[in-house]
């Protein structure tokens, strides 16, 4: 699938996870900002923004794992995003920063070859 559409669905992802974290629902907030990480991580500006709001989520329920996982990936994805990204990796503190993942069944269209 071409880039534009994954940017495009990485964008409904953002826009929803600030949508639900307005409404304080964390568990789906992070859910999505983990979908926005997969489709986003190859774009330095979008998988350092899918840390930002993973932050801002940690930040609100205190979870200091989160906080701390999420200050080093956010300085790290700047310069880790050119060289290489582990496919389906969700981004959250919980998983390895370097450890590929099975995609989620919702975003394997956006990774299929055309």
């Amino acid at each position: 699938m071409a880039t534009e559409e994954k940017m495009a669905a990485f964008e409904q992802c953002m826009q929803e996870a600030q949508r639900l974290f307005d409404q304080q629902d964390w568990q789906a907030c992070f859910y999505l900002l983990e979908n926005a990480h997969v489709l986003g991580q190859k774009n330095i500006g979008a998988h350092t923004l899918s840390h930002y709001w993973m932050l801002r989520v940690g930040w609100k329920q205190r979870n200091w794992k989160e906080i701390w996982g999420q200050l080093f990936r956010m300085v790290a994805s700047p310069i880790i995003t050119p060289i290489w990204v582990p496919l389906g990796n969700t981004g959250g503190a919980g998983v390895s920063a370097i450890k590929p993942m099975p995609l989620r069944e919702e975003l394997k269209p956006y990774f299929e070859q055309t």
